[in-house]
């Protein structure tokens, strides 16, 4: 098939003086007239000339002969074709108009009947040939069509035209088709970036842009403004760049728009300094460039860069206030969002669907349930019940608030939940300590036809683990790259580690994480020491904390159990000697806390705290309640705490502990027969735990506890 380069296409344009070509249905320029009187004024070397083109012309005539008579198909018939249109390149006008019809016909295989009676002279215009062509040889056929029946190329879909020639080397055909019928080019270009740049073939975008650039299309804003769009879904920050020279160069530099989809494209890029040079720069500025530049301040980690700007906006819209809510949260400061978020509600604005997702994650974080509940409530008299984002996220919040029931029902509620849905049931149900569930559940959703992900099986091993199924487990892991091809990440050799080492296989535990294919991080060895821990594993722990001394060594958590090891073994030295070296590298201590939430109020609590304006009434009523406690068998469990000290000593310690003391203000100041919910930072104490036992069956209430790890739900002397 003849090249690009080889084919004159110039003679398809039309100018002024072209109109013998039929574009316009007039008659052939009589300046070409060949009647014998004219004739006689041809000086001989142009009759000779003439004669010797015709000759060529009849070639060309024989060659159609055969073409159109079935004697050549498919490439032959193609090449022949080209072969024709470059010969016409040499003919007279006149002449090259009527045989420039059969070279476009023969560029492509005439395969269709519709086109051959057409030709053979039917003046009905074929609408499929017309509208429906899908190569740029079809498109050619159609062109020949119209010339041959004096039709007008305006006929043709001006659209279709440059989406099929666009990406091909046939793009200056589309570009003479264009200017023949008096339309400005790039507007038509630009819609066909538009369609490539909004869909899914960003890439195509980006080469349609240079076609336009190497084949001399005058750039408009729009044109930069597609293509800048192009760039940002890929993170082509190169490309970029040039178009940015472009708009430079053209002028366009005072254009918002364009302004703000640069700076969006250098935010989304990671050049995070060009983004605030160009917003410095910027001659004027709207809420879209304030709102970007909050969004990926807040996407990077810069809450307070973005939280500054935040202040210093003119103006602010519900995007603002959604965007630097979401910042918070995904910057874990659920409190400084939920505080935004009253504020927000202050000013009067209403939340959408979006604000909604993050105040409820926000909630989820800080296990606000009035908040919560108040967020759900608002949701459903807005619409939002079918909303799959919020009813997740509804399911998340509730979970993490302690409201297994509310989670279930949001849960049962939805028409379709997707595999997102279905994981964070089965998660819920596992840190609650629902194992029988979270497996039911799972069965239930393969029965389904719901393909499961990385963290359903992420779910089903934390149920395993909760509960002690090790062969269930191990099956489990197993299928994860057997039957659904999920390759195992490091959460789930983690939830693995954590399951052998609590079932006293440490040895087991110990070989998994040195045969892993994949580095084993610091919480998969902080998970080998607990297992250690509960063991009393010195020896084991001992490789433990090496390897987290290397791999997380500010981690205040890995020394302490290390400590509480020794101290448990009576090794009071080496408890000691951890103790100064968490000193000697300025580890700190993290300070237990907890906090109970009463009428939207948080009320917080340290060990031992006396500063809270109702500590005398807790602590007597702490000393009323331990007579009952005693009274039911209960005996404090001094062995937690490590500190070489008096019998006596170590009770009154235990009996301060933060969560107790939380506890006995839940009970002080919340109604008879309602659940009280703590949060905890750290890990339950086991004193703590048989204690909140006792007391859910002595005071007849649910005690719900979310502790680092899990959630502790008591209720008539048992823990879930």
């Amino acid at each position: 098939m003849a090249s690009r380069r080889n084919i004159n296409y110039s003679r398809l344009a039309v100018d002024d003086d072209d109109d013998y070509y039929g574009y316009s249905g007039k008659r052939a320029d009589p300046r070409f007239d060949y009647s014998p009187k004219s004739l006689d004024r041809i000086p001989w070397k142009s009759i000779a000339l003439a004669l010797f083109l015709l000759f060529l012309g009849c070639l060309l005539l024989l060659l159609s002969y055969f073409i159109l008579s079935g004697h050549m198909e498919g490439e032959s018939s193609q090449a022949y074709g080209l072969l024709g249109l470059g010969i016409l390149t040499f003919l007279p006008a006149n002449i090259e108009a009527k045989a420039m019809l059969h070279s476009v016909c023969l560029a492509s295989p005439l395969h269709s009947p519709k086109l051959k009676d057409s030709i053979n002279g039917t003046s009905e215009i074929p609408t499929t040939t017309l509208h429906h062509f899908t190569s740029p040889f079809e498109l050619k056929q159609a062109v020949a069509f119209l010339i041959k029946t004096n039709k007008p190329l305006s006929l043709l879909p001006l659209s279709r035209v440059a989406s099929i020639c666009a990406l091909t080397p046939d793009f200056p055909f589309a570009q003479q088709i264009f200017s023949s019928v008096d339309q400005q080019e790039v507007a038509i270009w630009n819609s066909c970036l538009r369609n490539l740049a909004e869909g899914s073939s960003l890439i195509d975008a980006i080469f349609l842009f240079q076609q336009m650039r190497s084949y001399n299309v005058s750039l408009d804003c729009f044109t930069c403004s597609f293509v800048l769009k192009a760039c940002v879904g890929l993170r082509d920050l190169l490309r970029g760049r040039i178009v940015h020279g472009y708009i430079e160069k053209l002028g366009f530099q005072s254009n918002l728009v364009l302004l703000n989809a640069l700076l969006h494209l250098y935010a989304t890029c990671g050049a995070t300094d060009d983004a605030i040079l160009l917003f410095d720069k910027m001659p004027q500025r709207d809420v879209v460039s304030w709102n970007i530049m909050i969004t990926q301040l807040s996407k990077k980690g810069d809450v307070d860069g973005a939280f500054d700007l935040f202040g210093k906006m003119p103006e602010r819209n519900l995007r603002s206030w959604t965007a630097m809510i979401t910042g918070f949260v995904h910057c874990v400061k659920a409190k400084e969002a939920i505080r935004l978020f009253v504020e927000m509600e202050e000013t009067g604005l209403r939340a959408n669907e979006v604000t909604v997702v993050a105040v409820l994650a926000a909630c989820a974080d800080l296990g606000a349930l009035d908040l919560g509940r108040r967020i759900h409530e608002y949701s459903n008299k807005s619409g939002f019940r079918r909303n799959v984002h919020i009813c997740n996220t509804l399911i998340d919040m509730y979970i993490k608030c302690g409201c297994l029931e509310a989670a279930k029902a949001v849960f049962d509620e939805m028409k379709e939940p997707t595999i997102v849905s279905w994981s964070a049931m089965i998660q819920g149900l596992a840190i609650h300590g629902h194992g029988d569930e979270a497996l039911e559940l799972f069965n239930e959703m393969i029965k389904m036809g719901m393909k499961p992900n990385e963290v359903t099986f992420l779910g089903i091993l934390h149920a395993c683990s909760h509960m002690g199924l090790i062969n269930k487990g191990r099956e489990f892991f197993t299928s994860m790259s057997r039957d659904y091809n999920i390759s195992p990440q490091i959460e789930h050799y983690g939830c693995m580690v954590d399951l052998l080492s609590r079932a006293g296989l440490l040895e087991d535990a110990y070989e998994l994480i040195t045969s892993m294919p994949i580095k084993p991080n610091a919480v998969v060895w902080g998970s080998f020491l607990g297992g250690c821990r509960t063991q009393k594993d010195v020896k084991m722990a001992e490789e433990a904390i090496r390897q987290l001394g290397v791999l997380d060594p500010l981690n205040d958590g890995y020394y302490i159990i290390m400590s509480n090891i020794y101290a448990e073994a009576k090794r009071w030295e080496d408890a000691a000697m951890v103790r100064k070296l968490m000193k000697d590298r300025g580890v700190k201590k993290t300070p237990g806390w907890s906090s109970i939430t009463i009428a939207g109020t948080t009320h917080e609590f340290v060990a031992g705290d006396d500063n809270h304006p109702q500590a005398e009434q807790i602590f007597k009523r702490w000393d009323e309640l331990l007579e009952q406690m005693k009274s039911k068998g209960y005996v404090p469990n001094t062995s937690v705490v490590l500190l070489d000290i008096e019998e006596n000593e170590k009770e009154k310690y235990v009996y301060r502990h933060s969560e107790k003391l939380a506890l006995v203000y839940g009970l002080m100041n919340i109604k008879p027969g309602e659940t009280i919910r703590i949060m905890k930072n750290l890990r339950v104490c086991e004193d703590c735990h048989e204690a909140f036992k006792v007391i859910s069956e002595i005071v007849k209430r649910e005690i719900v506890v979310r502790d680092r790890n899990r959630f502790h739900c008591f209720k008539d002397g048992f823990c879930s």
